[in-house]
């Protein structure tokens, strides 16, 4: 579980590198966008794996709800002291808010795919489109800017609590680092949020006039 969210998290890293030329200009980000879709062969096995490590990290996270809540039960029925009792109820709250909030993102991701990679959206005109002019549309869109912006807004929760969660999986657990991984996990969420977020807020709401 951790080391696929890592990962992810690492893509997330590029893909919004990526995505942060739209503010450069439409030729520098139709020339990244060329460049990229012109390596075929490296594309699909990157698809591939991106594909892979995201089914992944849905299986062993239902996996592990689906353990943590069996052992709860099962300790809530050896002993059932009012500490262990807020301990349950805390850890279940957290175990319930990682599964919706993956669930919200899931389908955040589902959106973005038929929006940009595979341009399905009946609403939408993709032919003769440049890449940026996509990107433009599908921000600018009414409904579109408001799902990126709550999208990346569950993203952002999600990872407050995904990062520091993940280097607890590895073993990375002790009293003197487990500050600085929160803080870190909460400082790098917030970045990645702010700067997807920045794209629908400024491309979707301001710069189209709200």
């Amino acid at each position: 579980m951790g080391i696929t969210g890592l990962l992810l998290c690492g893509f997330l890293v590029v893909h919004l590198a990526g995505n942060l030329l739209l503010y450069v200009g439409a030729e520098e980000y139709n020339q990244y966008a060329h460049a990229l879709h012109k390596q075929d062969k490296l594309l699909i096995f990157a698809e591939a794996g991106l594909f892979a490590l995201f089914a992944a990290h849905i299986l062993i996270a239902g996996r592990l709800v689906l353990d943590n809540r069996n052992a709860r039960k099962h300790q809530y029925a050896v002993k059932q002291s009012k500490i262990d009792s807020a301990n349950n109820h805390k850890l279940a709250s957290a175990d319930l808010w990682m599964a919706l909030s993956g669930v919200v993102i899931l389908g955040f991701i589902l959106v973005h795919l038929a929006d940009m990679t595979l341009k399905i959206r009946p609403d939408f005109s993709y032919h003769g489109k440049e890449p940026y002019e996509i990107a433009m549309m599908v921000l600018g869109n009414r409904w579109s800017k408001y799902i990126y912006a709550i999208g990346t807004l569950v993203l952002t929760a999600h990872l407050s609590h995904g990062v520091s969660s993940a280097f607890q999986s590895l073993g990375i657990n002790h009293p003197k680092y487990n500050p600085i991984i929160r803080w870190g996990g909460f400082i790098f969420a917030i970045v990645i949020g702010l700067g997807f977020m920045s794209l629908p807020l400024w491309f979707g709401f301001f710069s189209n006039g709200g």
